[in-house]
């Protein structure tokens, strides 16, 4: 199951990036604009694309084969599932209809 540790610090470091690029947002801290679209892809587009997937992996594994999360640290999965709370309160908070 070390492919499924791969994942889980891929989609680690694109949720980081994912934070840096809601810092970009609010305050432009990168005057590289080639750096600003690599981080935000990783951080859009890749942070959405694999971790979802990798919580998903975390939750079939946890019901069919426990065994096989003992390779991935606790913190890891506790990380990206909080990331995942957050990546979703953003996306509905960008979708309100309520505030405009």
């Amino acid at each position: 199951m070390r492919w499924l540790l791969f994942l889980s610090r891929v989609a680690f470091i694109c949720n980081l990036f994912s934070v840096l690029t809601l810092l970009i947002l609010w305050k432009n801290i990168i005057q590289l604009q080639a750096l600003v679209g690599t981080i935000g892809i990783m951080g859009y587009v890749l942070a959405i694309v694999f971790n979802p997937l990798v919580n998903l992996l975390y939750a079939l594994f946890f019901l069919f084969k426990r065994s096989a999360l003992a390779v991935i640290p606790g913190w890891l999965m506790v990380a990206n599932f909080l990331f995942l709370l957050l990546q979703a309160l953003y996306i509905f908070l960008q979708n309100d209809t309520f505030n405009y």
